[in-house]
């Protein structure tokens, strides 16, 4: 009934030209790949170095906020200005082995602008502090106004 054909042996698996030629293709595929993903790992270093130095800042911010409130009084008229970093001032170092300077920055605030100049430090409030922490060579830094109360 049927008559039986002889089929010639049939090729199993890939030839190493094949092989070759697929690994050149993965290979020149992935190049571009890698070069992707760089900008994401160096942005990713960036931004661990900004989260830490965020911590760092509110760390010191709280440390500082802890103080009486008179002893702030104290550095700030010893500063003598908002551009004066105080003795609250300190430098850490990070996990990552980097040295972090924070400058804590004292004045009398003008809250109600009685002088009506504007101006944040003339014509100073009673019992209004300025507060301000920043990190050295950073535009990072956080601000806040605290009362004696």
């Amino acid at each position: 009934m049927f008559a039986h054909r002889s089929n010639p042996a049939r090729q199993r698996g890939f030839s190493y030209t094949e092989t070759l030629i697929a690994t050149v293709l993965i290979a020149l595929a992935l190049v571009p790949a890698l070069e992707a993903l760089q900008p994401g790992i160096q942005g990713s270093g960036i931004h661990q170095n900004q989260t830490e130095n965020h911590y760092l800042l509110t760390t010191r911010l709280e440390e500082v906020l802890a103080q009486p409130f008179t002893d702030l009084e104290d550095a700030a008229q010893s500063a003598g200005g908002p551009n004066t970093p105080t003795d609250y001032s300190d430098s850490v170092n990070t996990t990552g082995g980097r040295t972090v300077n924070r400058q804590v920055y004292l004045s009398r605030y003008d809250g109600d602008n009685a002088d009506a100049d504007d101006a944040p430090f003339t014509g100073t409030d009673d019992g209004l502090l300025w507060v301000r922490v920043a990190i050295d060579d950073s535009e990072q830094a956080i601000e806040t106004v605290i009362d004696s109360d």
